[in-house]
């Protein structure tokens, strides 16, 4: 091949990379192998390599700079990078309305709409193009004077080193109706356009740079904005390009015509830039953007990259411009945060929780927070060890964190603010309910109360024992329980089934309607399949599942019951901890004389339902209300024909089972292409 040929074949293969990475990042669409792509890359390198003079600076090739920078150069916008300020509830969200329409007409008033979009946690930056070439990448800095990033911005695929062709933008932007910004391309053109976005690192890739530095015996970073600011401040390209950074460009500042915010994101689109356009929404009103923000926060454990609430702005830009500036933000955007996960609150005391196996728990006691939208007071401190390793007293301050935005637990000590008032906590050597002295055994990090009868266990397994996946007794809360056992009604769970409704009626609150109730609804518990048996007698470790396994394996208690370590060992999904937890049950004397005890009150295991084969192989999610059974029974149906429960949404997912009021995994499976049935088809099925 010749230089001329060579020419020709490189501008060809340019043009069709660039093709696929619009497809792939602007449209979401692919249309060959990332494989083939590669291939495609391959080529061109060689081709280039072979005619170094042919290569130009936004040939895909180009992306990773070849030598590592000094230092970054100092880079003033055009126009000021603004920030927002931060609103956490309706009440903000109202105020914040309320000051903007003071400022304006009647008339303007009533043409406001606002446009709404995912707040990302990442790095905001600027990008140049001219004559459709990227020319410059930079980061906010102060807002007026950022950095020059441009080798960094170059790694990111999602961001089109050269912008698509115009003609093809104008046949886009006419289609979508965008009729005005069309024509005004046509007779301008564009000589230079300016686009604002943010860097991000998805959290897949965020574990996967975590787990790498860890290796390294490097601290992990704290989380992916974290993570994105350091790698496009990294002065070697090279790094950069191996974190696989993404981007989402929302931003239009170069004046094409546009009316709206909305618009700004179309043309973006039809210019080649990935944008966030599926997840934003057009809200008329104030009701619709907390809809919206509603909405956001039930996607968001499913997005692939972090989000921290919405970004909220008056659709109208001249309305936009109109409302001005307020120091570095402008009164028309909000960012709409979600509750916040963290906070900081004083440690109170130290106080210790008896489990239902006799585990003891360090609680500590705060000074109540507000954390994730719920006041909170306590928090888990998992054992002992766990206050060593955070090196907590009673006085401390913390940071307060709910894990999975569920559990709080303490995340942080600031021990730099002690005063001298703080003091250690040492583990009490009895058990604080029944004066036990605790145990340790060996290698275990959790101390235990030995003593069955401790009330406090007594209370925490009959919680368990009454529970949906157990003995699914409804109506025996907590409350009822503790009430059993402090008068004297039942001194284990055995003693449930003996109750009467003339044991009941003298209680306080208890009328002779709701005493048959509780009575009945006990004793229309006595049978009980195999697996939800094992499972309710609380042998620890043993969970739903390990107790699905055994009661398939084995067929009954008493074979169970008569295994040798060495059986147990060697059933599948039961490993050595679990399977001296079970051996060491059944040989204790006391559980043995609850098991009888039990039987005795003619407590009957039903075989489990025989698998059957008509699902096997297919997966179900269920969400929404389902008006002829439960969750529960629905899960246990589709079990028993061989088919699997799921709790989240995949591209591997048979189908989702929609029943009233679906939750968002019906809009992710729609997204996925997901088979969706109504209950009718779902029971259809089951026959």
């Amino acid at each position: 091949m010749n230089k001329t040929e060579a020419k020709k074949r490189i501008e060809k293969l340019r043009e069709l990379i660039n093709y696929h990475r619009y497809l792939y990042h602007a449209l979401d669409k692919q249309e060959i192998t990332e494989n083939a792509l590669d291939a495609l890359k391959k080529e061109l390198f060689d081709l280039e390599q072979a005619y170094p003079d042919l290569i130009t600076s936004d040939s895909p090739t180009q992306r990773v700079g070849s030598q590592p920078l000094d230092s970054f150069e100092k880079f003033e916008h055009k126009q000021p990078m603004l920030s927002f300020f931060d609103a956490f509830s309706r009440e903000d969200m109202d105020n914040w309305e309320i000051r903007n329409k003071k400022i304006l007409s009647e008339k303007e008033i009533e043409k406001i709409e606002y446009y709404c979009e995912p707040k990302l946690d990442g790095l905001a930056i600027e990008l140049v193009y001219r004559d459709g070439v990227l020319v410059i990448g930079s980061t906010r800095g102060d807002g007026r004077i950022g950095e020059n990033v441009t080798q960094n911005i170059k790694t990111i695929e999602a961001i089109p080193l050269k912008l698509r062709n115009e003609k093809d933008v104008i046949i886009e932007l006419k289609k979508i109706g965008l009729l005005a910004v069309a024509e005004s391309l046509e007779q301008k053109g564009v000589k230079e356009l300016i686009v604002r976005g943010e860097a991000i690192i998805t959290k897949k890739d965020f574990e996967k740079t975590n787990k790498q530095r860890l290796k390294n015996n490097l601290p992990p970073y704290a989380n992916p904005r974290n993570l994105a600011a350091g790698s496009i401040r990294q002065l070697d390209s090279a790094i950069v390009s191996e974190r696989k950074m993404e981007s989402d460009v929302y931003s239009l500042v170069t004046d094409l015509g546009q009316k709206t915010h909305e618009q700004e994101h179309l043309i973006l689109k039809a210019f080649g830039f990935k944008t966030n356009n599926k997840y934003n929404r057009l809200c008329r009103n104030m009701d619709e953007v907390f809809e919206y923000y509603e909405y956001l926060k039930n996607i968001r454990e499913t997005l692939p990259y972090e989000i921290d609430g919405a970004v909220v702005l008056v659709n109208d830009n001249k309305i936009f411009k109109e409302l001005g500036i307020v120091g570095k933000a402008p009164r028309a955007g909000i960012a709409l945060k979600f509750a916040l996960k963290q906070a900081v609150t004083i440690v109170e005391d130290i106080v210790v929780q008896v489990g239902r196996t006799g585990a003891m728990t360090p609680v500590a006691i705060l000074k109540p927070i507000e954390v994730g939208g719920i006041t909170i007071t306590r928090a888990t401190l998992h054992n002992e060890d766990e206050i060593r390793r955070l090196g907590l007293k009673i006085g401390d301050t913390v940071v307060v964190g709910r894990a999975g935005d569920v559990i709080p637990e303490i995340i942080k000590v600031f021990s730099e603010l002690r005063t001298g008032k703080e003091k250690n906590f040492i583990m009490p050597q009895k058990c604080p309910d029944c004066d036990n002295k605790l145990v340790r055994k060996n290698k275990e990090v959790t101390w235990y109360c030995p003593n069955a009868n401790c009330f406090s266990r007594k209370r925490r397994y009959l919680d368990h024992f009454v529970s949906r996946k157990a003995f699914n007794i409804d109506g025996l809360g907590p409350k009822i329980v503790d009430r059993f056992l402090e008068e004297g009604l039942i001194t284990d769970a055995a003693d449930l089934f003996d109750l009467k409704e003339g044991d009941i009626l003298p209680m306080e609150r208890f009328a002779e309607k709701s005493a048959k109730k509780v009575v009945e609804k006990i004793q229309s518990r006595k049978h009980i399949t195999l697996s939800r048996f094992i499972y309710a007698l609380g042998i620890r470790n043993v969970g739903e599942k390990t107790a699905q396994d055994l009661a398939k394996k084995f067929g009954s208690i008493e074979k169970i019951k008569n295994l040798s370590l060495e059986d147990l060992e060697n059933t599948q999904d039961v490993g050595p901890i679990v399977a001296q937890s079970i051996f060491d049950w059944f040989r204790n004397q006391h559980n043995i004389n609850f098991l009888n005890k039990l039987f005795d009150k003619k407590i009957t295991i039903e075989k489990e339902a025989t698998v059957g084969i008509k699902l096997r192989g297919k997966s179900f999610v269920l969400t929404g209300t389902l008006i002829s059974m439960s969750r529960e029974e629905a899960k246990e149906k589709i079990q028993s024909l061989g088919g699997e429960v799921l709790s989240a949404i995949s591209k591997k997912l048979d189908y989702l089972v929609a029943g009233e009021n679906p939750g968002s995994k019906y809009d992710k499976a729609n997204e996925l292409g997901i088979k969706i049935i109504n209950e009718t088809e779902f029971l259809r099925m089951l026959k």
